[in-house]
């Protein structure tokens, strides 16, 4: 049987993972931006929409639009990070504290989380996906990777947020 040291371990462990997921996300963009760069811009100009589709008005072919896009979710993906490192440290660090206090430690954990969860479910599934319709495009379609990165933040934050008690 686990004990109550070791499910708040591993509850720091998941969300210190979510940390790195998200820092290795936010430096690689940072290091090498063009790839992603280039993705962002396709997704907002539409241009691998469905030609007739008739909701490619939406289509926004400012480059200092798609820079500007590019480089808020790289702030967002590295303050994702940020939140959920130090969340995740400070999780670990009163995992055999009493639960008052790891309860409350877990507020930067969440914050990361639902921020992650804001940045890939609302801004890649619902405004890349759906408003922008990259589920048209065959060749920048980032919803099946933003599902999975969604998921797992999710999960992760309803195990984080159960309530902790000695």
């Amino acid at each position: 049987m686990a004990t109550i040291t070791s499910i708040r371990a591993a509850k720091a462990l998941l969300v210190l993972s979510m940390g790195f997921f998200a820092l290795l996300a936010g430096i690689g963009n940072v290091m090498a931006p063009g790839a992603n760069l280039s993705f962002v811009r396709h997704v907002l100009a539409m241009d691998t929409v469905f030609p007739d589709n008739p909701l490619r008005w939406r289509a926004i072919t400012s480059p200092v639009l798609h820079q500007s896009a590019f480089w808020g979710i790289v702030a967002v993906e590295l303050a994702v990070a940020a939140l959920c490192l130090w969340g995740g440290a400070r999780l670990l660090l009163d995992a055999a504290a009493p639960a008052l206090r790891f309860n409350a430690a877990k507020a930067p954990a969440v914050a990361g989380l639902t921020l992650g969860i804001l940045l890939w479910f609302t801004g890649f599934i619902v405004i890349g996906g759906e408003w922008f319709l990259m589920w048209q495009s065959q060749e920048w379609n980032g919803i099946e990777a933003a599902f999975r990165f969604t998921a797992c933040l999710f999960l992760t934050l309803l195990f984080v947020v159960g309530e902790d008690r000695d």
